[in-house]
């Protein structure tokens, strides 16, 4: 193939030659307006002049042609593998495989699109985009998609040079039904009610026989799901009470209506935080000392906490003669905020309380059966804890995990955590918070110089002095109870000898007994990121482990599980389907939900050409359903219709690689000049022997 043109090569640059041109025109209309007989020399003169400036040369291209491309895109995004669309998919590839293989100069390039990472969806231009980059612009003779024509992307649609057609899945008669999620809360507040908002979609072609009205399941945490009969097509808002603390996993489900095309749509996965809206903590400091402060300021700095505190002054039996009125600010409610309002607080901590009288013994009995009932109370003991007037001599006693001997030890000893301590979440890593490295004697903390020598009767001592139980916790019917058997936590605070972690040690310990979930040393717990999840279990117990995954579809996995702490377990999974998965490993349970509540891949189930149909037209492309037959493949000129009844066209782009290039001067720039002089002078000639 070769092609051969004349070309110009000016000797000035083109607009110095146009100058010159100009100013021969006006030489020779000056020569014509003066009636010099001569003037057509001249004007040939001129012209060989700008001739042989524009320098014409003769042009030879030796081309080798090149194929045109055609880039067929076969989409392979989930929502194309319900029905019978993967069939579909399969004969239209070999089809149009076998329709570009027939035309002359023509290749295809087959590129397939997956799922979209993080919930995209179908991103169907951006592949196509990518696939254009690969190829030269020149060769693309047109592309073509083979999907359902549910796109997420079409802001990213390239600049096409050729024809784009689609060849659409799916049937006329496809219908489907999804549940939507229109509004879910991630946090919500714990005992009080959260609305979801759902809606339930029909699509495509229902059929008239089907219902209006369908069969809602609810569940959370995997329990037995309530069932509601509600309408198709009405946004439905349902109020829900979290039924505890943290992650929350709530499950929506339509059930299956013969006829629809997949169920994946049909259900949706919530996760929703329920939290605290605020503490009540009750302080009762039985005298003033140096560690009241500590208390009232811990519990005061954080902005979720309510705290009541009130502080005995004086015992009721001195008598100085102070009026009763002059004692206090308020009279102290131990009727109201020990019988009546008892069951309002979260925490009730006795800060070295002392029985004097000013509590009855009936209401520190309706105290332990607050605490039975859920409630939970911390005993901050000391030197009275060792007395006569202990509080382990009154109601609470029967509560208390450890009595005292009657000895108080005053003499300087450090905390340790205890072996068991290392494992539970209270007290577990507590030892990165010292100020200097650990010694002989424990971590690097500032010591302390009482405590109260006590006698476990039952619980878990996670924290020692001496090798005698310093805190020990218990749970007592569905509440729990901790004993810090000394008053010196204050000196941690003050930054005595470096300090401690008083503030880290004693927010753990109280939201410990407020059951908040990921302080609970008994714990199965999982988080997922995509399709990966990664499963924790937090135990006092020592041995392998292993946890038990339940999928969607009932398969059961078994996983061993690493100790990657004291304590703490870890296994790894990769689930391969979308949904609830359930966790299971002695009595502890869980779930998780892996991807997103509703994929965007199933929000539009039904195969439609309508968000493509304006990009397509610009191109004069078009959209066949395969359903009506696969359309021939023709070749069409640019500009041209590239669609029509039972075809698609592609544009032939002779696009070709430049081989060789041959380049002649047509005439000798000093030919022109000896010719341009020559006419010049005869031209002078000619009107000198006019003028004699």
């Amino acid at each position: 193939m070769s092609a051969a043109q004349v070309i110009f090569d000016p000797l000035l640059p083109w607009p110095l030659v146009w100058a010159a041109a100009a100013l021969m025109v006006l030489v020779v209309a000056l020569a014509l307006w003066r009636g010099l007989s001569g003037w057509p020399f001249r004007a040939l003169a001129a012209a060989l002049l700008l001739l042989a400036l524009a320098n014409p040369s003769f042009q030879k291209e030796d081309r080798e042609a090149l194929s045109d491309i055609v880039i067929l895109v076969v989409d392979d995004s989930a929502s194309q593998k319900i029905s019978d669309r993967p069939a579909q998919v399969a004969r239209a590839t070999a089809q149009v495989e076998a329709a570009v293989a027939a035309l002359p100069n023509t290749e295809l390039r087959v590129v397939h699109l997956a799922d979209a990472e993080d919930d995209e969806g179908t991103l169907l231009m951006t592949r196509l985009a990518e696939a254009m980059a690969e190829e030269p612009r020149a060769r693309i003779a047109g592309a073509i998609l083979l999907s359902d024509g549910q796109l997420h992307d079409i802001d990213r649609a390239p600049d096409l040079p050729a024809p784009l057609h689609l060849l659409l899945t799916g049937h006329a008669s496809d219908w489907d039904r999804r549940l939507v999620v229109k509004n879910a809360p991630a946090f919500a507040i714990l005992g009080e009610p959260v609305t979801l908002t759902l809606a339930i979609e029909d699509q495509g072609a229902v059929p008239p026989a089907v219902s209006g009205r369908a069969r809602l399941s609810i569940a959370v945490d995997g329990a037995t799901p309530q069932v509601f009969e509600v309408p198709v097509g009405e946004d439905l808002e349902l109020p829900l009470v979290l039924p505890h603390g943290g992650m929350n996993v709530v499950q929506a489900q339509v059930e299956l209506t013969e006829g629809e095309i997949t169920d994946r749509n049909n259900a949706a996965v919530i996760q929703i935080n329920a939290v605290r809206d605020r503490l009540r903590v009750l302080l009762v400091s039985g005298e003033p000392h140096a560690g009241e402060r500590t208390w009232r300021n811990l519990l005061k700095s954080d902005s979720s906490v309510d705290l009541v505190h009130f502080t005995i002054l004086r015992p009721p039996e001195k008598q100085d003669g102070v009026p009763v009125t002059e004692l206090s600010l308020i009279a102290f409610p131990t009727r109201e905020l020990f019988l009546d309002k008892i069951d309002e607080f979260d925490l009730i901590i006795f800060d070295r309380y002392r029985l004097r009288g000013i509590l009855p013994s009936i209401y520190l009995e309706n105290v332990r059966n607050y605490v039975e009932k859920g409630g939970a109370v911390l005993v901050a003991a000391g030197p009275e804890y060792a007395s006569a007037e202990s509080l382990f001599r009154s109601p609470l006693g029967a509560i208390l995990p450890a009595g005292p001997t009657g000895l108080v030890v005053e003499r300087p000893f450090r905390p340790k955590i205890t072996d068991l301590g290392q494992r539970h979440p209270v007290t577990e890593g507590l030892e990165a918070f010292a100020p200097r490295p650990a010694d002989d004697e424990g971590p690097g903390w500032g010591r302390w110089f009482r405590r109260i020598e006590v006698e476990p009767y039952g619980g878990e001592t996670v924290m020692s002095a001496e090798g005698e139980p310093l805190l020990t916790l218990a749970r007592v019917g569905e509440g729990r109870v901790a004993l810090l058997a000394s008053d010196q936590a204050w000196l941690w605070t003050r930054g005595y000898e470096g300090g401690g972690p008083q503030l880290e040690l004693l927010r753990r310990l109280a939201h410990w007994m407020m059951k908040e979930p990921e302080l609970e040393e008994e714990a199965l717990t999982a988080t997922a990121k995509g399709q990966n999840m990664v499963i924790t279990r937090r135990t006092l117990t020592e041995g392998p482990r292993s946890v038990t995954v339940t999928g969607p579809d009932g398969a059961e996995v078994e996983l061993p599980m690493v100790e990657v702490s004291p304590g703490r377990y870890e296994a790894r999974y990769l689930g391969p389907d979308i949904g609830l998965y359930r966790l299971r490993d002695d009595d502890q349970e869980a779930v998780v939900a892996l991807g997103p509540s509703a994929p965007k891949e199933f929000e539009e189930t039904i195969a439609s050409g309508d968000k493509l149909a304006p990009l397509i037209e610009t191109v004069r492309g078009g959209v066949a359903a395969l359903e009506d037959g696969m359309p021939s493949l023709r070749r069409v000129s640019a500009g041209r219709p590239a669609a029509g009844r039972g075809w698609i066209g592609i544009t032939p782009r002779g696009a070709y690689l430049t081989a060789d290039v041959t380049v002649t001067p047509l005439i000798r720039a000093w030919l022109l000049l000896l010719l341009s002089g020559l006419l010049i002078v005869g031209a002078w000639l000619y009107e000198g022997r006019r003028s004699a």
